[in-house]
């Protein structure tokens, strides 16, 4: 059931190039599998093509183990970090200050987004947190132009298994840094 029959496999010379791929035709039952066939230029050009893929098939893979998408371009770690920032007031002592400090790491998430895009990230972080606390929830990074918009008018999604695998991850990270009980220098 999982795999497909050919009527007839042969090797061909792809056009242009020495290379031979195998060619299946005649396909009875496509299956369900896939092979997927990537050529480059250099190896450096197939690596990367395969972690993209590799990358592709991980998103799948949590949409797969939860089906919940929410809007993409930094905008759930903005509204996360507005929300917190605001519970923090609300505290005193070391509560305050840590949850800001949590705060303040959401916010190298659509930081980092805007860096690597070629945007500035101080004025688009500045500009999502001031978008956020308007209201604008779904605000974030749109990175092909440049601008704050409504992630999900735009159809810039994302699973939410991944944000909520992010931020699990760095809060037990952090966790086991704070258990440290002492440090000893080495010289």
């Amino acid at each position: 059931d999982k795999m497909g029959m050919a009527g007839l496999a042969q090797e061909v010379t792809i056009a242009g190039s020495t290379s031979k791929v195998v060619k299946f035709t005649d396909i009875v039952n496509m299956g369900q599998t896939i092979t997927i066939l990537m050529r480059g230029s250099n190896k450096l050009v197939l690596d990367e093509a395969d972690r993209s893929v590799h990358d592709a098939l991980c998103v799948v893979r949590s949409l797969v183990k939860k089906r919940f998408l929410i809007g993409g371009g930094g905008a759930p770690e903005a509204e996360c970090a507005l929300q917190l920032t605001q519970w923090a007031k609300t505290l005193t002592g070391v509560h305050s200050y840590c949850a800001r400090a949590f705060a303040e790491a959401l916010e190298i998430i659509p930081y980092t987004l805007a860096e690597n895009s070629g945007i500035n990230p101080i004025s688009m972080v500045t500009e999502l947190r001031s978008r956020h606390k308007q209201g604008d929830f779904a605000g974030g990074i749109n990175v092909r132009n440049g601008t704050i918009c409504d992630m999900w008018a735009e159809k810039i999604v994302q699973p939410l298994l991944v944000n909520t695998s992010e931020i699990s991850l760095a809060t037990e990270c952090v966790g086991m840094i704070l258990k440290i009980d002492d440090l000893i220098p080495v010289r």
